[in-house]
Order: C-alpha cells, then sequence, then structure tokens
C-alpha cells in the first residue's frame, strides 16, 4: 500500500522504511507491537522544513512584497487546513496506519491529523532526499495555492498580485520603468509603466515611484482581466 501510494504521488524513497514511518500514526503503536516508531519526530521535521522552504520560495518569487506580507502569505501557505488540504490531494488519510478507534472515528478525515501526516511524509523526504527533493514537490503546490490566496484575500497588492498572474500565465516577471516625473521636490508626482514580455501593459502615475508602480500594476490587472482591490497606501521604496 505505502509503494502504490508513492507510486501515485510520484515519489521515490530510496529508504522505504522512512515512508512507512511517516504513515505510522501513534495509535497504531498501542495496537500493533511491530511498529517501532511513528511519526511525529517526522512530523517535527517537516514543519521546520515546510517553514524555511516556503520562506525561501516566497522571497525569490515575490520580491515585491514586504516582510509583513510575505509573513501573513507564508502563514496561509502552511496552516494546518492548507496542509490538510495538500494531503486530500495525495489521498495520504487512505493509506495512513491507525489505531482502530482513531480510524473508525473519522481519523482519516481530521485536518489536524492529516497536516501532521504531511508534515511527516515531507520529514522522510528531506531525510530521503534533501531540500532540493522536497523544493521539487512543494513549490508547485504553493504556485497553485497562493494564486488562489492573492486572488481571494485583499490584504495584498496590486504588484503581488500581477507578479503571481504573470509568473502563473505567462512565465515571466513584470518589470517597472519610471517613464516621467514633475512637479516640486515636496509634491513630485511620477508616471511608471509596467512591462511585460515586449509590450506595455500597465501604467500608472503617484506621489511616490512605489505608488505610481501599483497604480500601474492596478491598471495591467483590469486591461487582463483581473481586477485588484487597493487597500491603503503601499510603503514607499524608492
Amino acid at each position: 500500500m505505502a509503494e502504490e501510494f508513492a507510486r501515485r504521488a510520484g515519489l521515490t524513497f530510496t529508504v522505504p522504511s522512512l515512508l512507512l514511518r511517516a504513515l505510522t500514526h501513534r495509535s497504531y503503536l498501542n495496537e500493533h507491537c511491530e511498529a517501532l516508531e511513528d511519526n511525529e519526530r517526522l512530523e517535527f521535521l517537516g514543519d521546520a522544513v515546510l517553514d524555511f522552504l516556503s520562506g525561501a520560495w516566497l522571497y525569490g518569487s515575490f520580491p515585491e512584497m514586504d516582510e509583513g506580507q510575505l509573513t501573513r502569505l507564508r502563514s496561509s501557505l502552511v496552516r494546518t487546513e492548507r496542509l490538510a488540504t495538500f494531503a486530500r490531494e495525495l489521498g495520504l488519510g487512505d493509506v495512513l496506519r491507525l489505531g482502530h478507534g482513531e480510524d473508525t472515528s473519522g481519523g482519516r478525515k481530521r485536518p489536524a491529523l492529516l497536516c501532521g501526516a504531511f508534515e511527516a511524509l515531507v520529514g522522510a523526504m528531506y531525510l530521503d532526499a534533501g531540500l532540493d527533493a522536497v523544493a521539487r514537490f512543494m513549490e508547485p503546490r504553493w504556485q497553485s495555492a497562493a494564486e488562489v490566496i492573492l486572488r481571494d484575500e485583499t490584504h495584498f497588492d496590486p504588484r503581488s498580485l500581477l507578479q503571481m498572474w504573470a509568473q502563473a500565465e505567462l512565465g515571466q516577471t513584470p518589470k517597472y520603468q519610471t517613464i516621467h516625473s514633475s512637479g516640486p521636490d515636496h509634491a513630485r508626482q511620477f508616471e511608471v509603466e509596467v512591462h511585460l514580455g515586449n509590450g506595455i501593459h500597465g501604467r500608472g502615475q503617484g506621489f511616490s515611484k512605489q505608488d505610481a508602480a501599483q497604480e500601474a500594476a492596478a491598471d495591467a490587472l483590469a486591461k487582463v482581466g483581473r481586477p485588484a482591490k487597493r487597500v491603503g497606501r503601499a510603503r514607499d521604496v524608492e
């Protein structure tokens, strides 16, 4: 069963016992004397690996986001329900080794249990194949999840939304260019264009380059049918 799960999930373990341990809930040990270790230590390790890799992926994928936005998005990507969703998509609950009581009480569908099992699986993958293997496994999942989060949660700014859309749909990173500035130093206005590929996809104005870039991103999103709701003034970053 563990081997079939690994095949369906596209995973290869050089040490199969690591996968078996990741699938073993503590309730199973109470009823099966042949099982020597549950998945809780792997869960602890996987949690740490996910925190690090999600932070590194977000840092590289969203250069326009400030620390607060990155922190909020990372929290959304590694929260219990999100990891439980990843587990359900893999069919992880179906192959867990549970005690009879845990099984009959619905443990295979319980979000906290599924989250823990997914973290344990990640911990096992890390021990078996290293960080790069885990990153290859997780990044497409984070990409899809982040697109949904950025679309549905209004506290993210237009530049972040455009960055996500452009990477997902075009495989490109938006480029911003200040094309004009005017007015006195204390009330200077900037005009910024955002470029994707060879075309100009948005234009905006503001009293800082950052605000103008946000307006340009919002303009570009509107043109591709993904309007963004502005949620306050962005930090001024020249």
